[in-house]
């Protein structure tokens, strides 16, 4: 027996929902038959694809190989699917994106895409930003937003804009500080909501730069795995966080946002596509895109306090 496409559909669900139990809901199935076509998947490559915890699965090195494959393979089978309907989209856009962006950039991005471009077909992943590059370099995306730089020889940045990152703390507590950018320094004994690192390391790891170079290092009480969840947690009074100055768009009204002393200069949004692309249908994306993130600095800009 070969592997056919429903295993991959049920492997990707599990991988995503990082559980047999939730991934039966969303696939709605029961689990034990979804648990059957796993374990066929894995005979019929031969390897583990899943460790089993207390708490659901994780993926093991075999399946975190296998799942933008698996992706890659299901997204073009959907689009066979659509030409032989008759309704065969005009272009493909494959389109990588950090976590930090999916509430800031995407929404008005996808809306001008799908006006400009009604009929494209356009096919969305969440990656941290090595993996973007990664993807970028194989073929396996078009585009990518991320927070870094392009280091990569066949990668090139065709837009970046500055998104330094500031301190988001309770409304009531930044009433009491006089405008203007604060010093870091001034947060070593307060307690920090955190992004969690395996969502976003380069977003993590940046935030302990920053304050290992004000001289300390931050006391994390709570971690959030979407910058919504660290605004929440920050918005009801546990701690404080470095987010990116995008993330002003975002805060409710009992959170402020206020940028911080110091050059950030590795502190970028950028568009990333590979060198020499061509004419593929990401090409016609980038005039739109460039406005996307011309138009974000802009809000930004207007609605972070200083």
């Amino acid at each position: 027996m070969a592997a056919e496409l429903r295993h991959l559909r049920y492997f990707i669900a599990v991988a995503e929902a990082g559980s047999l139990s939730r991934a039966a809901e969303k696939l709605f199935i029961a689990q034990p038959p979804l648990s059957v076509q796993i374990r066929q998947l894995e005979d019929l490559l031969g390897t583990a694809l899943f460790v089993r915890h207390a708490k659901g699965v994780r993926l093991t090195a075999a399946g975190e190989c296998l799942l933008p494959e698996a992706r890659q393979l299901v997204e073009r089978a959907a689009g066979l699917k659509d030409w032989l309907a008759g309704a065969s989209p005009v272009g493909r856009l494959s389109l990588g994106f950090v976590p930090s962006a999916g509430s800031t950039v995407m929404p008005q991005l996808l809306a001008a895409l799908r006006a400009e471009h009604p009929r494209l077909q356009i096919a969305l992943r969440e990656m941290i930003s090595s993996e973007q590059v990664d993807a970028l370099a194989s073929g396996q995306i078009d585009l990518g937003i991320a927070r870094a730089a392009a280091r990569h020889p066949r990668i090139e940045a065709v837009a970046r804009i500055p998104d330094p990152f500031c301190v988001a703390m309770p409304a009531a507590d930044a009433a009491a500080l006089a405008a203007g950018a604060l010093d870091l320094r001034r947060f070593a004994e307060a307690d920090f909501v955190a992004f969690t690192r395996h969502r976003g390391p380069a977003y993590f790891d940046q935030a302990i730069h920053l304050c290992a170079r004000a001289g300390f290092s931050p006391r994390i009480r709570y971690e959030a795995s979407t910058v919504h969840g660290v605004l929440d947690l920050v918005g009801a009074g546990l701690g404080v966080a470095l987010v990116p100055a995008s993330c002003v768009l975002l805060a409710a009204a009992r959170v402020a946002i206020r940028p911080l002393k110091g050059s950030q200069k590795q502190a970028v949004l950028t568009l990333l596509r590979r060198k020499a692309q061509g004419p593929v249908p990401g090409e016609r994306a980038l005039a739109r895109t460039r406005a996307v993130f011309d138009a974000l600095q802009r809000r930004t800009a207007a609605r972070l306090t200083g």
